[in-house]
């Protein structure tokens, strides 16, 4: 929880935050205590303590919501806050790739990261290239063809993040690794699309891990019961 719209049958929509939320911190010390599954959101003032939020929860904490405190309640606008994601990196091995739609350039690098089993599994994608750059990689990977490009999991099976495109892809030699910008990683992937930021030939790909990305279970939970 981490707003209070109403009770009973008073109305706080045209409050201001800082009232509202003080409503909502007596509303949960009354109602939330023997709520084995349901926590208040902690909220601060200060950015120091918002930075150590980032420190401790790591990978786990997909963002946090920056508010006006004197601004009321505005369903479905984003007027009066800001989504502070925290960008962090990783090394990815390239385990294929998909063209463009309608064209015979790449549009998109499918990356793969290797588990504790010993396999490549597909974990996500990097597409922000240039135009320019389009025609090089194209070449350089159509040479690199060959199957299976991911070992463990791989781009096609059903998910949340599947599209009519999901099994039009081509395996690549596992060989090529680059470094990728992401925001969030849940459920074995990155949540977006991730930004390139260089290629890593100094990286050999099975130190491409997924030790990376996951934290450690629970962290966001101890956040929130502190």
């Amino acid at each position: 929880m981490f707003d209070l719209l109403g009770e009973s049958v008073r109305v706080y929509l045209q409050r201001p935050l800082r009232e509202r939320r003080g409503f909502l911190e007596t509303f949960a010390r009354s109602n939330l205590r023997s709520a084995k599954y349901l926590r208040l959101s902690p909220a601060t003032t200060d950015p120091r303590t918002a930075t150590e939020w980032f420190k401790k929860v790591g990978g786990d904490l997909d963002g946090i919501l920056a508010k006006r405190l004197d601004a009321p309640y505005a369903s479905g606008e984003r007027t009066a806050m800001v989504k502070v994601k925290q960008i962090r990196t990783a090394d990815c091995v390239v385990g294929g790739f998909r063209y463009a739609r309608g064209s015979r350039l790449i549009g998109s690098l499918l990356l793969g990261l290797y588990r504790d089993d010993g396999l490549l599994h597909h974990v996500g994608f990097t597409s922000a290239f240039k135009a320019s750059e389009r025609r090089e990689l194209t070449k350089k990977f159509e040479a690199l063809k060959k199957p299976p490009g991911f070992t463990g999991s791989a781009p096609g099976g059903p998910s949340r993040w599947s599209t009519d495109r999901t099994g039009e892809w081509e395996p690549v030699d596992s060989r090529v690794v680059v470094e990728v910008a992401y925001d969030h990683f849940t459920g074995g992937r990155f949540r977006h699309g991730t930004k390139f930021l260089r290629w890593r030939l100094d990286i050999d790909p099975r130190q491409c891990t997924m030790d990376q990305v996951e934290c450690r279970e629970g962290k966001s939970l101890a956040l929130l019961q502190r």
